[in-house]
């Protein structure tokens, strides 16, 4: 979605920036000083400053640098006055609120609107906890069946570590040309170590959709909400009627998210009309916006249970949420990713951008997804043992609620 130059994401990102510092102290007598560079070649010093804030101890600094350093020829005015707003954005303590340089914006924007297909390993990553973690890998895509999971921790990537890397970076190092090698340094909580997982570049197909009757069941499973998934969809619903179905299974797992219309529509199917699917929340209730069910008849009176995990994030987390606040449908498996804000570009003359929250998103009961995420009203963890031997208790489970109703 753009308006005018903002440009507004679901998808996870951010900038982690972790300073050590190395603390020696020099006393002398105060002296007189000459005028310093700063003094003459900073302009727009008063420019669009707040009342509340005195940026004096800002100058004050600047001219104790400039005075103090001892490599005064390497003082890089640009990189301090980058250094100083990325500082700004990271004290809100938001990890999606990020400032990015020049080159940052322009590969920022490139990764984001790269879809459909590409080469690479398969899988969406996002930051938990300050940590590269995986959001899911996609369907039979190299990461998977290298066997990466949804919750693994990135902490190298080759032979750099991912620590202080933007997650466009580090998006960038893992993609590659089709054929070629990438390995993956991941801690997991099954794993005593860490482990070096290597996969093989591939071309990657994004799957949108797939569904298969079990008994009087219908399997539904969405890979991501992009925006062809309504129209499949609705021929999903016309087979799943016309085989006969009666009750549904609802597989979000390892579903990163994708568009919010998307996510709307298809609670259109199950939750009636006119009922609150979403809410964007901008941080007074007089500008919150709500997202209502369009109503579509065929699916909305089939008793449904929902699978999430670790994997499911946005607009999956939105979808899964409404379900249970509006028909108190129960939600098995594992808690959700947590990724629930809506991000706009702010892009500058000079060629910088600011990644900015400027909303998140509630349930229908107001309940913020951020952070914290869906916790699941029957917790099923799926064990190393499971994934080996291709067992699927929390779908057994979601079976076996529904061949008692």
């Amino acid at each position: 979605m753009i308006r005018g130059r903002k440009k507004y994401f679901l998808i996870p990102s951010i900038i982690i920036a972790i300073t050590i510092f190395g603390v020696g102290f020099y006393f002398g007598k105060t002296q007189q000083v000459e005028p310093t560079p700063s003094d003459t070649i900073i302009i727009n010093k008063e420019l669009g400053q707040p009342d509340i804030i005195d940026f004096s101890l800002f100058w004050q600094v600047l001219k104790k640098i400039e005075e103090k350093y001892t490599d005064k020829e390497n003082i890089d005015y640009e990189e301090i006055l980058y250094g100083a707003i990325s500082g700004m954005a990271e004290s809100l303590g938001d990890p999606y609120t990020v400032f990015m340089k020049p080159e940052k914006t322009e590969s920022f924007v490139e990764s984001v609107e790269t879809g459909g297909s590409f080469e690479g390993v398969g899988m969406e990553i996002g930051i938990k906890g300050g940590i590269l973690t995986v959001i899911a890998p996609l369907e039979e895509t190299p990461a998977m069946k290298a066997g990466i999971k949804a919750g693994d921790k990135i902490l190298e990537i080759d032979d750099t570590s991912t620590r202080d890397l933007f997650l466009e970076e580090a998006v960038n190092l893992i993609r590659g040309e089709k054929g070629t090698e990438v390995v993956l340094t991941i801690s997991r909580k099954s794993l005593k170590e860490p482990k070096e997982i290597s996969i093989i570049r591939d071309t990657i197909e994004i799957p949108i959709a797939r569904w298969e009757l079990l008994d009087n069941i219908a399997y539904i499973k969405l890979y991501h909400f992009t925006g062809n998934l309504p129209g499949k969809f609705k021929s999903m619903a016309s087979e799943i009627i016309s085989a006969g179905a009666e009750k549904i299974v609802l597989d979000l797992r390892n579903n990163p998210g994708g568009y919010l219309e998307t996510a709307v529509d298809i609670g259109g199917w199950f939750i009636p009309k006119g009922e609150i699917i979403a809410i964007e929340d901008h941080g007074e209730e007089e500008n919150q916006k709500k997202y209502r069910s369009r109503g579509y008849k065929g699916l909305q009176d089939f008793p449904i249970v929902v699978l999430i995990n670790q994997g499911s994030a946005s607009a999956s987390e939105i979808l899964a949420g409404a379900l249970r606040d509006i028909r108190g449908i129960k939600l098995i498996g594992e808690k959700s990713f947590g990724k629930g804000s809506i991000q706009s570009l702010e892009e500058f003359k000079n060629g910088s951008s600011l990644k900015v929250t400027v909303a998140k998103w509630l349930t229908p009961f107001g309940i913020s997804i951020s952070d914290e995420g869906l916790t699941p009203d029957i917790v099923i963890e799926l064990a190393d043992e499971d994934y080996d031997q291709d067992r699927d208790p929390q779908l057994n489970k979601a079976l076996e609620i529904l061949k008692e109703l």
